[in-house]
Parts: C-alpha cells; sequence; structure tokens
C-alpha cells in the first residue's frame, strides 16, 4: 500500500494550484471561505462551475467520454483537497455527484445526449426528491403518489427537506408507482422539470436563520414517462446506486482547514487556554487518524479494490469530526458565538463584523451541521452496516 504521491502526482498538484491561484477571483474565495454549510448559493457556485467546466474539470469523477476529465482516483483526491484549501466555492453534488453518474448507468442513450451535457455546464440545476413528512430514514415507506395515465405519471403528494429547490429548475425524485409486496418493490425513480404546473416550493428556515431547505408540493403534477430512469418499480435498486455517491470519504482536507480556523478564532478571541488546546490537539488526532483512512482507501480504489464497509466508517467519523470541530469554535467565540449577523457575512459586506471576522459563520455552521449525522444514511444506520459486515453481528 503506497500513500505517497508519485513524481506524476505531484506535478499534477502543482497545475492544479496553479489554476487556482489563477482563476480563483477574491469574491469566490470569499464565498468559499464563508460557507455555512455543504451547499454554496448558485449566485457563487454557478459562475466557478463555469471556469472549471471551460478547463474540463467541473466533474472530476466522469470518465472522458461523457464530458470528465478522465482522472486516476488519487488525481481526484489531490483536486479536492487543493480545492479545500483554496476554499473554492463548492459545487452543487446534485446532478454532478448524484443523478450525473445514474444518468450514466441507468439512462437512455438519449437521456445521456440530452441531460449529462447540461448538468456539465450548470444549464439544469438539480434538487433531490427523496424525503418526505414520515419518510425521512426510513426511505422505503415513502408515499409520493404516481398513477399512470398514458404517456405520463400524474404525482400526488410532498417532499421535504429538499435542498435548494427553490433553485433547481429540475428534481430527480422517488415516487410510488405500486403499493404490492415489500415497498421497496413499488418505487419508481423520475427526472422532472420544477416548472411544472401543480409545483409548489414553501421554504423552511432553518435554526441558522438560513434558507437552504424547502417543502415541495405535487399537486395532480405530470411527469412524461419518458423521463423515468431505469424500469418501473425498480427505482429502489437506482436509489442506492445513487447513494454510493453521496456517502464516502475525502473529508479530511476540509477538517484540516476547519482546525485552522478554529486555531485562527481562538487566536483572535485572545482566550486560547490550556484545556481549548487540548481539545485541538484531540480533535487533530482525530482528522489524522480520519486522513489515513481516507488515503487507505484511495490505495485500494488505485488498485482496483473496492472498500466495503469503509465507506460507513468514514461518514461516521468524518461527520462526527466535523461536528466536534464546530463545538471548538463555539467555546472560542464565547459570548459573540451568540451574535447572529447574517448580513455580515455576505461575501463583500461593508457591514463590521460584533467580534472576530473569523468567527463570523461559526454558530451557523455548528447549527446546519448537527445534521450531518442523519444525512447521508444516518450514522445510526451506518453503524449498523459496519456490525453486519465486519463484526458479524
Amino acid at each position: 500500500m503506497d500513500l505517497e504521491l508519485s513524481q506524476a502526482d505531484l506535478a499534477f498538484q502543482a497545475e492544479v494550484r496553479a489554476f487556482l491561484d489563477e482563476n480563483l477571483t477574491p469574491e469566490l474565495r470569499a464565498a468559499g471561505a464563508r460557507l455555512t454549510s455543504v451547499f454554496c448559493e448558485p449566485r457563487f457556485s454557478l459562475p466557478w462551475q463555469r471556469i472549471l467546466h471551460a478547463r474540463g474539470w467541473a466533474a472530476p469523477a466522469w470518465p472522458k467520454e461523457y464530458g470528465g476529465p478522465g482522472w486516476t482516483e488519487v488525481q481526484r483526491a489531490i483536486f479536492a483537497a487543493e480545492c479545500a484549501r483554496a476554499c473554492a466555492p463548492s459545487l452543487s453534488p446534485m446532478g454532478l455527484k448524484m443523478v450525473g453518474p445514474v444518468i450514466m448507468g441507468y439512462g437512455t442513450a438519449e437521456q445521456k445526449a440530452f441531460y449529462l451535457p447540461r448538468i456539465l455546464s450548470g444549464e439544469d440545476y438539480w434538487c433531490q426528491g427523496y424525503s418526505e413528512p414520515g419518510s425521512g430514514s426510513d426511505l422505503a415507506s415513502l408515499q409520493l403518489q404516481a398513477l399512470s395515465d398514458g404517456d405520463d405519471y400524474v404525482l400526488s403528494g410532498s417532499k421535504i427537506w429538499t435542498t435548494h429547490a427553490h433553485h433547481a429548475n429540475r428534481m430527480f425524485c422517488l415516487v410510488r408507482t405500486s403499493r404490492e409486496g415489500k415497498p421497496q418493490q413499488g418505487i419508481t425513480f423520475l427526472l422532472l422539470e420544477m416548472n411544472s404546473p401543480g409545483i409548489t416550493v414553501k421554504p423552511i428556515i432553518t435554526l441558522a436563520g438560513e434558507h437552504a431547505v424547502n417543502q415541495v408540493f405535487f399537486d395532480q403534477v405530470r411527469v412524461p414517462k419518458a423521463n423515468r430512469i431505469g424500469a418501473e418499480n425498480q427505482g429502489w435498486t437506482v436509489a442506492k446506486y445513487l447513494l454510493e455517491f453521496e456517502r464516502g470519504g475525502g473529508s479530511a482536507p476540509g477538517l484540516g482547514v476547519g482546525l485552522d480556523r478554529v486555531a485562527q478564532i481562538a487566536a483572535d478571541s485572545h482566550d486560547d487556554d490550556p484545556h481549548h488546546r487540548r481539545r485541538r490537539a484531540e480533535a487533530e488526532i482525530a482528522v489524522t487518524a480520519i486522513d489515513m483512512s481516507e488515503r487507505r482507501v484511495l490505495s485500494e480504489l488505485a488498485g482496483g479494490k473496492n472498500p466495503g464497509p469503509a465507506s460507513s466508517m468514514l461518514k461516521i467519523n468524518g461527520t462526527e469530526a466535523m461536528q466536534r470541530i464546530d463545538e471548538l469554535s463555539i467555546a472560542a467565540l464565547g459570548a459573540y458565538a451568540n451574535v447572529d449577523q447574517p448580513a455580515a457575512r455576505e461575501p463583500g459586506s461593508n457591514i463590521p463584523p460584533v467580534g472576530p471576522e473569523s468567527g463570523l459563520t461559526a454558530m451557523p455552521r455548528y447549527l446546519n451541521n448537527r445534521a450531518a449525522s442523519i444525512y447521508g444514511g444516518s450514522n445510526e444506520i451506518q453503524r449498523d452496516i459496519i456490525a453486519r459486515l465486519v463484526l458479524g453481528l
């Protein structure tokens, strides 16, 4: 197992760093530095995506035949790490990392030709219609009804916690087309347009005071059957395939940036006590362990091996380390953590912050990231997977 970069990989790393230095504008860096969740507002993420697309780097994991760079696993890891360190705005994963690979794997030739170029360019901005009221972790219990009517399905019901539905022009969605047999057997995977008659998007304001998620209502919404991915009632198989792309590693560089942010907040707050330094050191040890685990998985992937349940382990450790770092940020800020100042957080804002500027995003990050151990498969479910596949329980 080789955990060190080759000379070719080091040359690629230098190429990425030079590209980021040249193309990341101060405004884009500020937007990336002030992110409060994994999602960046499209007014910043889409201009950055267009820059990357012009270089052929918008979709690092896509094969060349679909417009990707055809990078190795190691090159993709290098690119992600350098983007994290440079505070590049994150691109929305819904199209590039989730429905895009699903269309490659299960879509028709016509669907691939239509959707994939639009995902790469950012012309289509996607949201995910999975969770429903009462159907979150138990996704197979979803109830959004899709009745067959000629060449269309007619949808009635709702989806919830739909991130960036208010920005999206398209949704990939799980619907119920049959109630016979096991719940998983009656689910179908659809693509739909958000401007379809009968769709209503209502905002959900989070604890952080931000509008990122929504509830989406469907009132007799017609969706052509040509927009189905895979066979009718086989959407559960497609959904599980998609979740393989939603979970995984690659969190260590971002966690390292978070640790640097905590250290800066502590220095700016002039309250860097020994107890806080000890807790930071413990968090740094945890991040180092995650980094080594991700390198081992990367080495296995590069060798053509399947890392198996390691993705569950990395999901648990990565999200819990992130929450731990958030707690350290709040502790370092003290009373300043309670000041709500969304206007000062805006990139380019001329409103002076109350307290250290380095801590402007600490509280919204803390509040938003409480969900990290739930979305993408809750950590309790991931522990069940490890118990079954590793411990044989």
